[in-house]
């Protein structure tokens, strides 16, 4: 059996490892499979790992035990890694007797950066309930038998294996599975587009990097930037960070970054929005796909803080989306950590749902985030990707592209690239996912955005031609009274009008029901005093009191006359409001004069509307509509086609109706 799992192919180990989870049914719910699975995996992957050097640190670890020296320094540059094991067991020598027992010893001989990896898992508590239930050394002996070194089995294979089971695993017990996991070709896709324009920068000596994702999951995104920029030049230096909230996916994060060689400590485990575990850092790039439609309440309290106390000098100075969606709270933090200009510059990739391409109108929180990232600059380009692309979701995603070092062309600049159309179907679908990108449409997508030109699926934009003003277009209040008794029966019901005095509200009605028709708001208020005054003291009705009976007994008509307040001015109908967005490239009032007068001549724009910022007329707003540009006509279909085939139909339902008679 150890000869058959010496493979790179991910779905052979996945379904060994699932093979074994099957021993657990009856013993052990669905739900607890990962936490039992996947840390036998990642202790397996650590003993092939370290398996070369074992020895050599056993021995140097029994030489300089009893020396007083510090071993923490020492071992990691026997081990190669910067962790280690002191234990002369090994998952294949735990015996059959003490197996829990030796195991527990096992992993206590492991440097503190593994050790807390377990603690993370619970894994203590895992191998009480498998030792109680008679299946500890079976299934760690068919753990044993599997060659995990990373010259057989390679760290994107490995991260492969963690998706694909924790899916699998979720899946049985029909839980969101992957939603912290991204699809290896849209990792691929979105490392290759932040990485490959400093192909140049990675070939020249001693250059250092430093590489962030806010929401890491399992480290797919820092893993292969890693690899991309190895490639490059292979002496590189590179710094990953990265922060998790689910404790056993930072868990998997932490042990990949440690087979690689890099410190676990940059790997932070915690809420990202909440409590930054790294304030003040800026970072040369920064990858994400923070969960798609997150609610941030719990975070609520700390962003609102942060926001209030630091403004722009923290993360979230622009503004705070919906509570329902907190993906442009990891869209602010990716782009406060870049890394400054003078110092290099960063450019951020991250994947986003459409929502925050449009979601909130002017002067909400997304659009003044919107507004902040355009007119900052910031954003470089936005890609669509097609539908079916997730494993827990089929709707459609963005990936933007965002920068403070843009090139001397694309500044003042967004691209826009439509890519739902470029897909590969999978042979075999994952949860939602059906479709990918192959590595030749990853790269033709990367040339049509260096290209910087306009195509049938590229569209270049000014940064400020998604921003308009929402002007408030006002209708003057004309007043009309017919006497309409279903009006006044409303009246009636309403629940502040039932609060007042009985004897107001009888005469009130009484009046009503018998006056006649009014076209002027003056005359109707004074013959509704003059007949209220018979039977009640009308000096004690309030004005509020007026504006109540209007409201339901008036009636709209353009023959009315207009009402005026105190000073002169037409008074606006709060019910004809409107508003218009006018493209701030456009003059508000060359825009009104052209689009809405010749409609409603009597409109007139609310000048006391302005926006917060600049102080002009109209409240600023950036929505970016990607569906828009790239909307394709296609006319309808001729009547006669479409009369042919309706005539063909009831042919051959009147044939398959005189068969059933037969």
């Amino acid at each position: 059996m150890a000869e058959q799992l010496k493979t790179s192919n991910s779905t052979t180990l996945s379904d060994f490892i699932w093979k074994n989870a099957e021993d657990l049914w009856g013993d052990f719910r669905h739900t607890e499979f990962a936490r039992i699975m996947l840390p036998l995996l990642l202790l397996r992957r650590l003993e092939c790992v370290l398996e070369p050097t074992q020895q050599a640190v056993i021995a140097k670890y029994q030489q300089e035990k009893d020396s007083g020296m510090d071993l923490g320094l020492i071992l990691p540059h026997i081990s190669g890694y910067s962790f280690y094991n002191t234990s002369s067991y090994s998952l294949a020598t735990l015996g059959a007797t003490d197996t829990r027992a030796n195991l527990e010893d096992y992993i206590r001989q492991f440097s503190p950066n593994v050790r807390v990896i377990f603690d993370e898992f619970g894994f203590a508590n895992t191998l009480v309930k498998l030792d109680k239930a008679k299946l500890l050394y079976r299934i760690v002996k068919n753990f044993a038998e599997m060659d995990l070194h990373p010259d057989v089995v390679s760290e994107r294979v490995m991260s492969n294996v963690y998706e694909h089971l924790i899916r699998k695993f979720g899946a049985s017990v029909n839980e969101k599975a992957g939603e912290f996991m991204t699809p290896s070709d849209v990792v691929r896709f979105v490392t290759k587009l932040v990485l490959h324009t400093d192909e140049d920068i990675f070939t020249k000596k001693g250059v250092i990097r430093t590489i962030y994702d806010s929401a890491c999951g399992i480290g797919g995104f820092l893993s292969d930037a890693i690899k991309q920029i190895k490639e490059f030049n292979p002496q590189a230096k590179i710094v990953p960070f990265g922060q998790e909230l689910d404790p056993e996916t930072h868990a998997m994060a932490m042990i990949s970054m440690l087979i690689q060689g890099f410190e676990t400590d940059n790997i932070k485990q915690g809420s990202t929005l909440s409590n930054d575990q790294l304030p003040g850092k800026r970072f040369h790039y920064g990858l994400a796909n923070p969960p798609f439609g997150f609610k941030w309440e719990k975070d609520q309290t700390a962003v609102l803080k942060e926001r209030q106390e630091l403004g722009f000098a923290g993360r979230f100075g622009a503004g705070l989306p919906r509570i329902s969606d907190g993906s442009m709270l990891f869209l602010q933090t990716l782009v406060s950590k870049m890394e400054a200009p003078e110092h290099g510059g960063g450019r951020v990739g991250i994947v986003l749902s459409g929502s925050p391409l449009f979601n909130g109108g002017a002067g909400s929180g997304e659009s003044e985030i919107r507004r902040w990232l355009l007119e900052q600059d910031f954003v470089e380009a936005i890609f669509s990707l097609p539908n079916d692309m997730f494993f827990n979701t089929g709707i459609g995603t963005y990936v933007w592209l965002l920068s403070n070092k843009k090139a001397p062309e694309r500044k003042g600049k967004v691209q826009l690239l439509n890519l739902s159309n470029t897909w590969t179907a999978m042979r075999k679908s994952e949860g939602s996912k059906r479709r990918y990108l192959s590595d030749e449409q990853i790269d033709d997508s990367l040339r049509e955005y260096d290209a910087f030109s306009e195509s049938s699926i590229s569209k270049i934009f000014d940064s400020t031609a998604f921003g308009y003003r929402r002007i408030t277009v006002e209708r003057p209040y004309r007043f009309m009274f017919d006497g309409d008794e279903q009006l006044i029966d409303q009246l009636r019901e309403d629940k502040g009008f039932k609060r007042w005095e009985e004897d107001l509200r009888r005469a009130v009605v009484k009046v009503l029901l018998g006056m006649a028709e009014f076209q002027n708001r003056g005359e109707f208020r004074k013959a509704l005093l003059d007949g209220c005054a018979k039977s009640v003291d009308v000096n004690k009705i309030k004005a509020q009191q007026l504006k109540l009976i209007e409201k339901y007994v008036r009636k709209p008509s353009e023959d009315a006359d207009i009402c005026y307040d105190k000073q002169g001015r037409p008074e606006a109908d709060t019910d004809l409001r409107d508003y218009e967005n006018v493209p701030l490239s456009e003059n508000i009032n060359d825009y009104f004069q052209r689009e809405v007068l010749p409609h409603v001549p009597d409109a007139w724009i609310d000048e006391t509307k302005c926006d917060d910022k600049d102080g002009k007329v109209g409240i600023v707003g950036y929505e970016i509509n990607f569906n828009r540009y790239f909307y394709q006509y296609t006319p309808p279909r001729a009547l006669h086609d479409i009369d042919a085939d309706l005539k063909a139909s009831e042919a051959r339902i009147a044939a398959m109706l005189a068969e059933v008679a037969e």
